[in-house]
């Protein structure tokens, strides 16, 4: 059973940086596509960066283009996201999974990111 743990979210100022991570128990995981993703309140979750296995392709949304950075160690079965230039919109919990897609199994408690402006 995979397990996933994210964690390094906090409450920042608009402009300042934080960085995830994403722990994997190993599993599927260690051969998997992986996503962040993101839920604000009262809105859907959302998808916000993956990479794929041996980190030759990435893909961002169109809101955190040129701002967030996606990045694995493989060796560590974890996935980082790297968030620069914050903006008080960018405030959510995050989360990661595989990607695509993502599994209903694989959702953990995320990791709450707040931006203050």
């Amino acid at each position: 059973q995979v397990q996933l743990v994210e964690s390094g979210g906090g409450l920042v100022q608009a402009g300042g940086s934080l960085r995830l991570s994403c722990a994997s128990s190993g599993g599927i995981f260690i051969i998997s596509s992986v996503g962040w993703f993101r839920q604000a309140p009262g809105k859907e979750r959302e998808f916000v960066a993956d990479i794929t296995w041996r980190s030759r392709s990435t893909y961002y949304a169109d809101s955190v283009k040129g701002r967030f950075t996606i990045s694995r160690d493989n060796a560590k079965n974890t996935v980082y996201l790297q968030m620069n230039s914050l903006k008080p919109e960018d405030t959510a919990v995050y989360y990661c999974n595989t990607n695509p897609p993502p599994r209903s199994d694989y959702w953990g408690q995320g990791t709450q990111v707040t931006v203050s402006s």
